[in-house]
This record gives C-alpha cells, sequence and structure tokens, in this order.
C-alpha cells in the first residue's frame, strides 16, 4: 500500500487529471548519498502510482552537489512552478532554485527546466549557508504580491525560523526583515509548511485563502518529529499570531507521535481537501537496507482538517484507500477479562485495516486515584511501566505470532489525573521482532478526550512492516515501523487484548483484507 524508496515528498501536486508527488530519491543505492535527485511518480488516485523518470537531477551549478526539497505552487494561469533546495558547486551553499515545466501542455509535467536566473534565494548574512532549505509552497497576500517560507537557522545559536520572502512575479524575492515565525530552543527548522484550515467542516481550502472564516498551520520539523501551532495570519501587518509556542517536548502538537517526519501537504482542488504525506524512515541497519535494496516509504495520504475544539488537528486516511478493502469481517460485542485476548479471523493480518471501538464500566465508581502529575512522559508512554492504571493497557496486537513471541501493541491506558481522568495511547514495538539488529521504541500520546463521555476508537492500517495507528477519530497518530522476522504474510496474526486488571468492553470491531496497490515502473 506505501509507496517506497523514497525520502521526503516534494511538491505534491494536482495538474491535468494527474496527482504528482516527487520525493528525495538516491537512484544508485538505498542510502542517503551526496548527490540526491528528485524522484516522480503519477496518480489518478493518490493510491495506485506509476513511476516516471526522475524529474531533477543536479545539472548546474547552483545544483550541482544535489537537489533537495521543496514545494509545487499553481500560478494564476494555471501554470505550475517548482521551488527547491540546491547544494551549490563548489561550497554546497544550500540555495533556493526555480524549475519550471517544459511543457505545460504535457499533464504528466516529464521534463523541468531551470531559468537561467538562479538561484532566486541565497542564505542570508545572519544564516548558516548549510541551514537555509525547504521552501514551502506560495501563496498570495491581499497586496497580491507572493509569499513564501524557507526553514533556517540562525547563526551561533539555536533559533530555529520560517524566513518570509515576497515576490511580485514568483522569480526575484525580497526578504522580509522578521521571520514569520521562531523559536530559541529547537535548532534547525526542516521542511516547514503553512496553509489556512477552515474553522466549520472538514473542507479543506487553497493556500491564498485568509478571511474570518480560517486560522492558520504552521508546520516545522524539528527533533525528530513534525510539529505544528495553530494562529491567527495577517498578510498585511505579517503578523502570525500562534495560540502556542513550540517547546521541543512532547507537548508539542505533532501530526504523528511515531515515525513520520519531513511531511509535505497540498490542496487537493478536485476534492477540496487538505491532504498531506510524511517520510517513515527505516529503523533497521544500513546493511539491511543495502540487502533488501530500497529505503524509505511515504506514509499513506492523510487528510487533515481543523478539530471543531480549534486546538488541533484531525487526520483521516482519504477515502480512496477504502477501495483496496476486501474481505470482511465484523465481530459483536465483547467482554474482555482481565489478562485476556482474541483473535480476529477471517482476513489477512498481515495486510489489514481494523476499526474498533472499546466501552469502559462507569469510572466514577472506580475507587483507583493516581496522581500522575509528576510522573514522567517516558513512563506514561511505556505499556510495561509501573505506573497504575485504572484500566489498561488494552487495544490491538498488529503483525503477531500465535505464542506472541513477535508482536506490536497499539494500547490504550486510563489514569487518573487531577479532577478527571486521561487517555494515554501508545505503540509499542519492544517485541515488534525477533531480529536483533532493528531499534525497537516505544511512542506515545495522550488523546484529548474525555473517557467518561467518548468511547475510545482506534483505527489500524497494517501494511506487513509499517502500522499506522489513528485513535479517537484521528486526534493523534502514531506510525510504527517493524520488521517481524516471523510474523509475515501468512503466519501473521492479529488480536484484541487487555492486560489490565479490571475488564473492558470491545462494543465493535470491523477489519478488512487489503489487496496491494499498483506501483508500477515506468508503465506509461
Amino acid at each position: 500500500m506505501h509507496l517506497g524508496n523514497s525520502e521526503d515528498p516534494n511538491a505534491p501536486m494536482y495538474y491535468k487529471g494527474f496527482y504528482h508527488m516527487f520525493y528525495q530519491h538516491n537512484p544508485l543505492a538505498p542510502v542517503f548519498s551526496d548527490i540526491m535527485i528528485w524522484g516522480h511518480s503519477v496518480s489518478q488516485d493518490m493510491v495506485n502510482w506509476i513511476q516516471l523518470e526522475p524529474a531533477l537531477f543536479p545539472t548546474e551549478s547552483f545544483d550541482r552537489n544535489s537537489c533537495w526539497s521543496g514545494s509545487a505552487t499553481i500560478l494564476p494561469d494555471g501554470k505550475p512552478v517548482i521551488l527547491y533546495t540546491g547544494l551549490d558547486e563548489p561550497n554546497r551553499h544550500q540555495v533556493t532554485v526555480l524549475a519550471e515545466p517544459k511543457d505545460v501542455s504535457d499533464p504528466l509535467l516529464r521534463e523541468w527546466v531551470k531559468p537561467k536566473n538562479n538561484p532566486v534565494m541565497v542564505p542570508p548574512n545572519d544564516v548558516p549557508f548549510d541551514c537555509f532549505r525547504d521552501p514551502t509552497t506560495g501563496w498570495q497576500g491581499q497586496d497580491g504580491k507572493w509569499r513564501v517560507l524557507v526553514g533556517a537557522k540562525e547563526r551561533d545559536s539555536e533559533r530555529g525560523m520560517a524566513i518570509l520572502y515576497h515576490s511580485d512575479d514568483f522569480v526575484e524575492w525580497i526578504r522580509h526583515p522578521v521571520p514569520l515565525l521562531a523559536s530559541q530552543i529547537t535548532g534547525m527548522w526542516e521542511c516547514p509548511d503553512f496553509f489556512p484550515v477552515s474553522l466549520t467542516g472538514k473542507e479543506g481550502v487553497e493556500n491564498s485563502v485568509n478571511n474570518a472564516s480560517v486560522k492558520h498551520v504552521l508546520k516545522s520539523s524539528f527533533g525528530g518529529h513534525d510539529c505544528y501551532v495553530i494562529g491567527t495570519y495577517s498578510s498585511e501587518t505579517e503578523d502570525f499570531s500562534a495560540d502556542s509556542e513550540f517547546t521541543n517536548t512532547s507537548a508539542d502538537l505533532r501530526y504523528d507521535h511515531g515515525t513520520f517526519y519531513a511531511s509535505k501537504a497540498f490542496f487537493d482542488s478536485v476534492k477540496s481537501r487538505r491532504i498531506n504525506w510524511g517520510w517513515v524512515i527505516e529503523t533497521d541497519s544500513v546493511e539491511d537496507d543495502i540487502q533488501k535494496g530500497w529505503a524509505g516509504l511515504l506514509s499513506l495520504p492523510r487528510e487533515m482538517w481543523l478539530d471543531t475544539s480549534g486546538k488541533r488537528l484531525i487526520q483521516w486516511p482519504i477515502e480512496e484507500i477504502n477501495n483496496l478493502r476486501t474481505r470482511h469481517v465484523t465481530f459483536d460485542r465483547r467482554h474482555l477479562e482481565s489478562r485476556s485476548n482474541f483473535e480476529i479471523t477471517g482476513i489477512t493480518a498481515a495486510q489489514a485495516d481494523v476499526e474498533v471501538t472499546f466501552d469502559l464500566p462507569i469510572l466514577e465508581e472506580n475507587p483507583q486515584i493516581l496522581d500522575s502529575d509528576h510522573v514522567d512522559d517516558a513512563l506514561l508512554f511505556d505499556r510495561d511501566s509501573s505506573v497504575r492504571c485504572v484500566y489498561g493497557p488494552f487495544g490491538l496486537l498488529a503483525l503477531a505470532t500465535g505464542d506472541l513471541s513477535e508482536q506490536t501493541a497499539i494500547f490504550f491506558k486510563i489514569i487518573r489525573r487531577g479532577n478527571g481522568y486521561s487517555v494515554i495511547m501508545g505503540s509499542d514495538e519492544k517485541k515488534s521482532s525477533l531480529r536483533d539488529n532493528v531499534k525497537k521504541s516505544s511512542h506515545g500520546t495522550i488523546l484529548d478526550i474525555d473517557p467518561r463521555h467518548e468511547k475510545i476508537s482506534l483505527r489500524c492500517l497494517i501494511d506487513h512492516s509499517i502500522i499506522e495507528s489513528y485513535g479517537a477519530g484521528g486526534r493523534n497518530v502514531i506510525t510504527s515501523r517493524v520488521y517481524p522476522r516471523l510474523a509475515i504474510n501468512e503466519a501473521a496474526k492479529l488480536y484484541v487484548f487487555n492486560d489490565g486488571t479490571n475488564g473492558v468492553t470491545m462494543s465493535s470491531l470491523e477489519a478488512w483484507s487489503m489487496r496491494n496497490a499498483e506501483i508500477n515502473s515506468n508503465a506509461i
């Protein structure tokens, strides 16, 4: 189901009947190299993809040492343009390069040219030459001028920032005196993104929309995570007033609390939605990657919109993913006693889509109280931690063997906190593989729900060695990159489990086998 052998997703867009995805790619080996190019694939549904010839190669003095990440913008006349990061010759300075289609009538956009006035941006004096990259999609302000952001870090400090540039023609760019947003504690901001979201409903809006019906999201990649803030933006004053600050801790709003980085979103004009992809990094060894001949995956495309609370984004797999569903099973309401599990049969557990909800007995009647306000997050998010739970851990055991020697647990824990309850969502990879040369992590987050008034829901998309888990209807997401040795293909099993001391009820479960997406090489 996932698009493989790629790093950062670049410049997603829709053009003349095709969705385009570009990505960082080394054509010679499954490792990051000194010379990176832009791979290129197209699709008509963002699920099944056709691989084309690479779109951008290092060919000029301004990008001789690599073509790094960037974004696409559709100009008012319908012409797409790309801004990307070039590593110049001979010093490997990071500069911003403009590329245009050689033939705008070609819906596949197979060839790109680089005008002679490149580069269009160079690192400012207060920014190191190797900390200036990843230009965003452009947007127009009320004055008609174009704006883009470039990720950067201030010289001799850990101040990460999104530098703002203006242009009348998308060719000549002038730096705005102050960053759109900055943080003193994050270090370099990679792969920034900036876009409006509607205050009402799921519908996405085009990048230049800015009125009382929207707020804006600014996302940055740092510390191994894609973090974001929501705020109010004025193009007249170039003021972005964020509702929170980046803290470089687990308290930051994150697109994903697992293995997910360098994401790129775009506005899908076909169905008026905002769609995002992330890079799912390998967590095995370089030797393993070389042996299998590829490395890096793109996540499944996710639709994004603003939660009704206005405090966070909701993410959900695009509806086209459902077209891969085949065999379907449902399981009726079932009570799970303490330390019990049961197997979900009738589907291919190695490649599945699972939706499950849980009910808890009335929490107010439970006398267990845990004041966990001062408990370290690592303990809260650890499935096996000694922190006592009112309920849990309970959830799914995916990519599991019959004896559970291999398993990846996507779990919930309910703890008492202050006058209420917190719902912990986690992914435990400690038993995900019997292989030794694999990084096995525990990922976790606190769901923004009150379990006294909402059922606990989970959707997991399982694809052999990757699990994307959506909690509480997409309020929080955890992507796990795992490498089972035994729980593969027909040997993989799926269980619902409850390891807690108190019983819980699985109120509903639906699961589907998933067929392979079509990923073809040079089929056009």
